[in-house]
């Protein structure tokens, strides 16, 4: 491994982090494969890496200095296990300069003191879950590269153990493990350096698996694999004997323990220790030397799901099955391919970091960073090459299998990322009603009330919030095809493999899907155009589409009661946000429509919605025409109508008009004449002005509260919102945002449900870890949109500073007399 390689992968993130999440990301591919740092903002070996649930996952680093009679935590609590009063040793903690990390890495660094005044060994842990939107393939592969990198004047040694927690949630199970030893296979290229030695891979499972099962969200099947370079020291045994060995003399004894046994009893672990020789001689102009090694981290599990498909109930195998005839296959592939996979994430990181600071601030940049892996690491990646499929859980709320509430406020991030990928978490849902397992005329909430078992609902009992996904699902789909259509995938998504990529034999297998390294060909065979790519994909569904807008004629311009995506706010009638959205997705129909070609279906929807918008403007804005109302019945009410971010996405705001004379706020509410009326567009320009001006008005110190009931709010929804205010209310919300994100008290994986004032914490109910922060990207998947032309038709929010408004005042004055005449 080229050290300088490292250093280059290391520096784009070395200085780019500002904000101070309570909770990173260190290995975290799906729902199973999810490690975090716990109490991000202290050091990290004050308590253990968790699960994303909060549980405690058992792994830990240690380094030691020969000679020095000291040993280091570096990460975890392995201090725990050592003696305070051996004499072979002390224990001590090292300087830690703290945590850095970008969309795919986080790196924790530590400088290691020496025996000489002054001296000191810099030592980074390099965690790399690899975003890959060039290569679908890789990033289905569910494992994580930790890359330990050293740099100084002295020798140090370092240990690193898991236990079996990594393969179940009960600590009572027993496991099994074996140590796997891989030679390095010869690719014929000599041209840098000889094959290495090879791998050597730790095997652990439970000792008889539960397929498709859970303890506490940990899947009870699958096999961890653990690996390392087959020419440093290994053993499995009783934590505490492993770990004072360690502490003792710097090294492990190539021992497996054969006595399978619980989890927790006599705690086994599965140990690497690596030496690190710096204490020689220095290369050429170098004032230090320098080292690394890499450890991979493989939850292999076949099948992942089981999915009610047009074919009925289907074990579906993991995408890479596809491209590998066994484990072993996989993580040798994996281990080598570090470089690749290393060079492609950072070119998406890069990406990002530029987007996002240019879309927003450096915040921001953090921010997108901080969600990436997150949404990620709620989806299995499965199917074929030349059909693949994307599911997802809905993590830490409920559980349920693809929820399409939760793929929604997800779903900027995968505008952004690779639209490609939200074809193909929509195709299980369209698979399977399309197929007739569902007999509701609106769409299901869910496959499946619990992952990974996608059983579906044929007695059309699940979830009821049958406005919210009707909207969603139409919403989406306009959305994807708009994506072809106007072909604006980010430049990353193209990227090359690089000079050092590994050719992948089962390439020749999938020809006019991947090429030979692995990465993603561009357009769909046999489709020559965006245009042609997004009416095909319409029109497979269009029964499906058509449905689903039947209902929202019916049932979107004054809904019943019944919930929203925000369930736990409750029931409630007439919402004025749900019915916005179920208008909108009429008129997302209507462009479908025109785009299979159905021009008469085309014009009825158009119509319909036209309608609609106008009546729901009279329903749902307060009387003195300064917000929306949380309801059209509910006066002195407001609400976030984030909803309203459709409107844009889907370019219906867009028009010659939006491009041309400025505006005046308020026209027609206020008796102002406008300089031009905006009738090409579909939501006036005055409902866009008149929600920036009140966001404003209504920030609280953390963010947006989500509506007038509680101080509480979404995450997701705020970035919805922000996305379509004026330049200095999203400025605004977003230094909020920022704030909380370095001040809240919660203590899990980002949460996009918290208070806006007070420390910032759960309000209960808990949710963390969740893919909806995906919607944190909807600035930059809305700076994409209609060919860039969704953010330009918003300029005139930024003509005048926001309007003041007298929140009290404004919502006294929406209740009407008879209502003040019955309350006295």
């Amino acid at each position: 491994m080229r050290f300088e390689f490292l250093t280059l992968a290391l520096a784009a993130v070395a200085s780019a982090s500002t904000l101070t999440p309570p909770v990173l990301p260190l290995i975290v591919r799906n729902p199973y494969l999810s490690t975090w740092l716990n109490g991000a903002r202290k050091a990290p070996w004050e308590d253990w890496p968790m699960f994303w649930t909060g549980a405690h996952v058992g792994f830990s680093v240690m380094a030691s200095v020969p000679g020095a009679g000291k040993v280091y935590p570096l990460l975890g609590r392995p201090h725990d296990s050592l003696s305070q009063s051996n004499p072979a040793y002390k224990i001590s903690f090292p300087e830690y300069l703290g945590a850095t990390f970008d969309a795919s890495t986080t790196n924790l660094t530590y400088l290691i003191p020496g025996s000489a005044k002054g001296e000191s060994v810099r030592l980074t842990l390099s965690f790399l879950s690899p975003i890959t939107p060039s290569s679908t393939f890789r990033q289905s592969l569910p494992a994580a590269y930790l890359t330990v990198l050293v740099e100084g004047r002295f020798d140090v040694d370092i240990y690193s153990d898991v236990n079996g927690e990594w393969v179940s949630g009960n600590r009572g199970n027993q496991i099994k493990w074996e140590l796997h030893h891989q030679k390095a296979k010869s690719t014929g290229d000599q041209t840098e350096s000889p094959p290495a030695a090879g791998i050597k891979t730790w095997k652990v499972s439970r000792s008889t698996e539960q397929l498709l099962t859970e303890w506490a969200d940990r899947a009870e099947w699958g096999t961890l694999h653990f690996s390392a370079p087959a020419d440093i020291h290994h053993q499995c045994g009783t934590s505490a004997i492993l770990r004072n060995y360690f502490a003792e003399k710097g090294s492990l004894k190539n021992e497996v323990d054969t006595v399978f046994r619980d989890i927790m009893r006599d705690e086994p672990v599965f140990a690497f220790a690596k030496s690190f020789k710096l204490g020689g001689d220095l290369k050429s102009g170098s004032s230090t030397n320098e080292d690394s090694v890499v450890f991979t981290f493989a939850l292999v599990q076949d099948p992942v799901v089981q999915f009610a498909s047009a074919r009925g109930l289907t074990l579906m195998k993991p995408l890479w099955a596809a491209y590998f005839e066994s484990a072993e296959e996989l993580i040798s592939y994996h281990y080598d391919d570090f470089k690749t996979a290393a060079y492609l994430a950072r070119n998406y990181s890069d990406s990002l970091a530029r987007d996002a600071y240019e879309s927003g601030s450096v915040d921001y940049q953090d921010i997108a960073a901080l969600s990436a892996r997150q949404v990620l690491g709620a989806t299995q990646f499965s199917g074929t090459p030349d059909n693949p499929i994307l599911f997802l859980k809905e993590i830490s709320s409920n559980g349920n299998f693809q929820t399409v509430d939760v793929i929604f406020p997800a779903f900027p991030f995968f505008l952004y990322t690779n639209p490609k990928w939200l074809a193909y978490l929509l195709e299980p849902l369209l698979e399977h009603q399309l197929s007739g397992q569902y007999p509701n005329d609106y769409s299901m909430h869910d496959l499946g009330s619990h992952f990974p078992n996608a059983t579906g609902h044929s007695d059309g009992r699940d979830e009821y919030m049958p406005v919210e996904e009707c909207g969603n699902m139409l919403i989406m789909g306009l959305a994807l095809a708009n994506s072809l259509r106007y072909d604006t995938e980010p430049a990353f998504v193209s990227a090359g493999a690089g000079v050092d990529a590994k050719p992948l034999a089962a390439a020749k297998r999938w020809q006019g899907f991947v090429e030979s390294h692995g990465i993603d060909l561009g357009r769909e065979v046999g489709v020559s155009t965006g245009a042609k790519a997004a009416e095909k994909w319409l029109t497979r569904s269009y029964r499906l589409w058509k449905q689903w807008t039947g209902y929202l004629v019916r049932e979107s311009l004054i809904p019943h009661n019944q919930l929203c995506t925000d369930d736990f706010a409750g029931w409630l009638a007439n919402q004025t946000n749900l019915a916005l959205k179920g208008i909108i997705g009429i008129k997302a129909m209507s462009e479908i429509a025109d785009i299979v070609g159905q021009k008469d279906d085309a014009k009825k929807y158009r119509d319909i919605s036209k309608s609609y918008i106008d009546k729901w403007q009279e329903y749902g804005i307060s009387r003195d025409r300064t917000h929306a109302k949380l309801a059209y019945t509910w006066y002195g009410s407001w609400t976030t109508i984030y909803n309203l971010y459709a409107d844009s996405l889907l370019c219906f705001h867009v028009s010659d008009s939006s491009k041309g004379a400025s505006r005046q706020r308020g026209a027609g509410w206020f008796g102002q004449k406008p300089i031009q009326l905006d009738e090409e567009t579909f939501v006036p320009d005055k409902v866009y002005q008149m929600q920036s001006d009140w966001y404003h008005a209504v920030l609280q110190r953390y963010g947006l509260p989500l509506d007038s009931r509680h101080l509480y709010t979404k995450s997701d929804w705020e970035f919805f919102a922000a996305a379509v205010t004026s330049k200095k209310t999203r400025t605004e919300m977003l230094d909020a945002i920022a704030t909380w994100v370095n001040e809240t008290t919660t203590d899990r994986p980002l949460t996009d449900l918290y208070d806006t004032e007070g420390t910032g914490g759960f309000p209960g109910p808990n949710f963390f870890a969740r893919p909806v922060v995906g919607g944190h990207f909807a600035f930059l998947a809305l700076e994409r949109a209609c060919g860039g032309k969704a953010v330009e038709a918003l300029k005139f929010l930024d003509e005048l500073p926001p309007a003041k408004v007298n929140v009290e005042e404004a919502l006294l004055a929406d209740v009407p007399d008879s209502l003040w005449i019955t309350e006295l």
